[in-house]
């Protein structure tokens, strides 16, 4: 065997079917297309979400509630049992638990800290909201909750 005799296995390659290329072809004309109407058309075809006529179901299903700009206000969730890792009367802000991998980078703008397990000493908590079970058992143990004021992005 030399290279000059090596070939693709039967089979494997396929020939791009070139429509509109004439009567000679098998595509000429209508290109596969049929003749006339909407999948004729260039361009033509259902739109996603059409359902034959029927009602489509964004339609049909109940419209709730309003938020201006469209969206929720997403925080990032910590838990108190989370909190073990900082040392006694450490403050406890974004940029801390974003070092100690609690959050993400991204979600610094929102936190809120939740009151699930136990702090086991005396912290500093700053946060964008605090659930009240969270804040009752920070102050219990002699700890500190400073709620940051989120920024309004004017628009």
């Amino acid at each position: 065997m030399r290279l000059d005799e090596l070939r693709p296995a039967p089979g494997a390659k396929k020939r791009r079917k070139r429509v509109g290329r004439g009567p000679g072809s098998g595509h000429g004309k209508t290109s596969g297309k049929g003749h006339k109407g909407h999948k004729a058309r260039s361009g033509g075809g259902k739109a996603g979400g059409f359902e034959g006529g029927q009602m489509p179901l964004y339609r049909r299903l109940p419209k709730r509630g309003f938020r201006p700009h469209g969206g929720q206000d997403r925080y990032a969730i910590v838990n108190l049992k989370a909190l073990a890792t900082f040392a006694a009367n450490a403050v406890v802000d974004p940029e801390s638990l974003v070092k100690a991998r609690l959050i993400k980078n991204g979600d610094r703008e929102r936190v809120k800290i939740l009151g699930e397990g136990e702090v086991p000493h005396a912290l500093t908590v700053r946060a964008h909201a605090v659930s009240e079970s969270a804040r009752a058992k920070i102050e219990g143990k002699g700890g500190r909750v400073e709620l940051i004021v989120a920024k309004v992005s004017a628009s």
